[in-house]
């Protein structure tokens, strides 16, 4: 079933693919985790945790991915073995909550069946700013529009939103880095068709 919106939700699988194969050195990505709040060392040449990961790069270049496989005995939070996603970052890329959509079936396609717990991601309240919802002050509006739900706290207070496998996308693979036949995130030869693809959309 294509990705559709149940209310405010979007469901389903995902019609097409935005994101492309990119690596934890990526220069094009790392510009864009250079401005992301959880970043710990601007400028370093990598940007992504140790160990098992996986990091995407839209095919404008203007929103970045990294989903992380970590062993459950080295993780110290309450969703031990679940993959997670530790740094999303949308610069007018699209609609971000499809994006996401987007982002899990390429990490299906990566590691094949997700692990029972799904993926997770944790949020910081103090670097991000609450989405008024029908009066009310929402953290993680972008997550809950693609299908996670608030399931608690670190211990450091980090929100964490989740999504099980039931509600992810089936997999489909990132495109290669270089698709178009072009310096694909070389901004003075992109294709024009690519800049349009960036636009800004209201979600």
């Amino acid at each position: 079933m294509n990705c559709v919106r149940v209310g405010s939700v979007l469901t389903g699988d995902v019609p097409a693919m935005r994101w492309c194969k990119s690596n934890r050195a990526d220069p094009a990505a790392r510009r864009l985790a250079d401005r992301h709040y959880n970043r710990q060392k601007i400028g370093a040449p990598q940007f992504a945790p140790t160990g098992s990961c996986v990091v995407f790069l839209t095919d404008c270049a203007r929103a970045f991915w990294i989903t992380s496989a970590p062993f459950a005995e080295y993780v110290k939070h309450a969703w031990a073995g679940a993959w997670v996603c530790t740094a999303f970052r949308s610069e007018g890329a699209g609609c971000a909550s499809m994006l996401i959509r987007q982002a899990l079936a390429a990490t299906r396609a990566h590691y094949g069946d997700p692990p029972p717990l799904g993926l997770v991601t944790m949020i910081n309240r103090e670097k991000v700013k609450p989405v008024a919802v029908r009066g009310e002050r929402v953290y993680g509006w972008t997550w809950r529009k693609a299908g996670f739900r608030e399931v608690g706290e670190t211990q450091g207070g980090l929100l964490v939103m989740q999504i099980t496998p039931d509600d992810m996308p089936a997999a489909m693979p990132a495109n290669p880095r270089g698709m178009h036949g072009a310096p694909l995130f070389d901004v003075a030869s992109r294709p024009l068709e690519l800049t349009r693809l960036c636009r800004i959309e209201t979600e």
